[in-house]
């Protein structure tokens, strides 16, 4: 094939690409570093994600997603254009076909701001499928079937829940609390109880470590640096996996309240077939440790957590690609 096809899963925390034939070529933070002055991009990903709150004044290093939504479009379409080049090279005669997931409840205008930057960027065509679809056919999902199947997907901007049945979404409710807001959850605890301001770097290291949904049976220790608050001066403090449990709980129940509102709304047949097969939990944020035992007994349907949950999305979207036939009615093309 002359042309490549690509299919790109564009989260708030990491963007993950796939090339039909060679399936995942690049997993990095959706993070870009650009200069001031003249807009040009420094660094896109691992690299720019190291200079997070370490930059010069010349040098801003954003995250150019917020809520699974494009918050800054020029630094999206620059970041969308790097990942193009470093699949096809940076001169291509052939333009690639590129599919993008986006969250099931974003509004028209934020669907059409992705198709553009899309487009800019250098795609000949450019596909949209619901991120909530992408993870179901991503988890090995039969979502064809005329039967219901629950997708948790959980990822950096947004939560996300569905039921899909005969290869469409039948109920779905999106919320714009996930694992960003969980790491300010963090941080503002420190702040609050501490004095200790942190960083979003050290947030999340923080959540990877000792984080956990469900109070552990043996409390783990971490020592957090940051700021003071009061003298100004960098302090160092022990934390348990205790206090994060406490101070990330609000945040996700709210995640949880999303699975519930779906469960409320979805049909009773649907309604018997989840109960049967259980809530499957994708994307990364849900790979935190006991997150599918509290959602398990908050909402009494058996969880569980898909294999290689951060990939699913990007590799139900890659599946949709290359079958684009099957999956026509769910895409959005441009």
């Amino acid at each position: 094939m002359l042309f490549k096809r690509i299919a790109i899963d564009l989260g708030t925390a990491n963007t993950v690409v796939w090339v039909a034939g060679r399936g995942i070529v690049m997993n990095e933070p959706t993070v870009v570093a650009m200069g001031v002055e003249d807009g040009r991009v420094v660094a896109v990903g691992n690299e720019a994600k190291e200079m997070l709150g370490r930059t010069p004044g010349n040098i801003v290093a954003s995250r150019p997603m917020r809520d699974g939504v494009i918050a800054d479009y020029a630094v999206t379409e620059a970041m969308l254009r790097y990942f193009i080049q470093k699949v096809c090279g940076r001169v291509f005669v052939f333009k690639p076909e590129v599919m993008i997931c986006v969250p099931a409840g974003v509004t028209q205008v934020e669907r059409r701001a992705v198709l553009d930057a899309t487009l800019s960027a250098g795609a000949k065509v450019a596909y949209l499928i619901d991120e909530p679809l992408a993870a179901a056919i991503g988890a090995k999902i039969p979502i064809a079937a005329a039967s219901g199947n629950m997708i948790m997907d959980i990822g950096g901007g947004s939560a996300e829940a569905a039921v899909i049945s005969l290869g469409g979404v039948v109920v779905h409710k999106s919320v714009r609390v996930a694992g960003n807001k969980i790491d300010e959850a963090i941080a503002t605890y420190l702040k609050r109880k501490y004095n200790l301001l942190v960083g979003e770097t050290t947030a999340e290291d923080v959540k990877l470590k000792i984080g956990s949904a469900i109070v552990l049976e043996k409390p783990e220790e971490m020592e957090v640096k940051g700021r003071d608050n009061v003298t100004g001066l960098p302090r160092a403090v022990a934390i348990t996996s205790t206090e994060i449990t406490e101070a990330i709980r609000p945040t996700l129940l709210a995640i949880i309240g999303a699975a519930k509102g779906v469960l409320e709304e979805t049909p009773p047949e649907l309604a018997s077939d989840i109960i049967d097969k259980g809530i499957v939990m994708s994307g990364g944020t849900s790979c935190l440790r006991n997150l599918d035992r509290l959602m398990t007994e908050l909402t009494r349907v058996p969880c569980h957590v898909a294999e290689d949950a951060l990939l699913c999305v990007v590799r139900g979207t890659g599946v949709a690609l290359e079958n684009i036939d099957l999956y026509k009615r769910s895409i959005v093309k441009r």
